[in-house]
């Protein structure tokens, strides 16, 4: 990234990443990215739990994301974040949005069955799929890239002032 790009995200407002950990705890669906064996892009909707500032995703076990993601593997996650209550009934707002790089932990079929799960990630599936749903645990890793978080409605017009680079931890 050149320094003018830089320079460009970091005009923005100023957040902390509790804040930006806020957004992401007030929502539950992210759109998750990764390139296959072939080197081909892939994304797909997921519904997400948080556990210590980890997401965390449960999926089939014939599921693409299984099949493809590798433990130890950077994945690229998007959070759309609604904002306008009743005026986005209304009126065209655009979701704010927080993107980051994360590292992918693959907990194998079975595991979810055999481990003591927090209530979050319990919800995540049914009971009776427990036993064969993969596990990704998702870790947050470098800066979160935000679009619209910690400004106005209005201020989202201008994206030198809606973007922000905010540290993960």
């Amino acid at each position: 990234m050149s320094t003018d790009q830089t320079a460009s995200l970091t005009a923005g407002p100023t957040i902390h990443c509790d804040d930006v950990w806020r957004a992401i705890d007030h929502a539950s669906f992210a759109v998750l990215a990764h390139t296959n064996a072939r080197g081909e892009p892939r994304s797909s909707g997921v519904v997400y739990a948080i556990v210590d500032r980890h997401l965390y995703v449960t999926v089939g076990p014939d599921s693409w994301k299984a099949r493809q993601i590798e433990d130890g593997e950077a994945v690229s996650v998007t959070i759309p974040v609604r904002r306008g209550g009743i005026l986005s009934l209304l009126f065209p707002i655009p979701p704010a949005t927080v993107s980051f790089r994360a590292r992918a932990v693959v907990h194998p079929a079975g595991s979810m069955a055999a481990a003591d799960l927090p209530t979050a990630l319990e919800a995540l599936v049914p009971e009776e799929r427990k036993s064969r749903a993969v596990l990704l645990e998702l870790v947050p890793e470098g800066r979160f890239v935000t679009y619209g978080i910690g400004v106005s409605l209005s201020a989202m017009r201008d994206p030198v002032a809606s973007r922000a680079l905010v540290p993960v931890a």
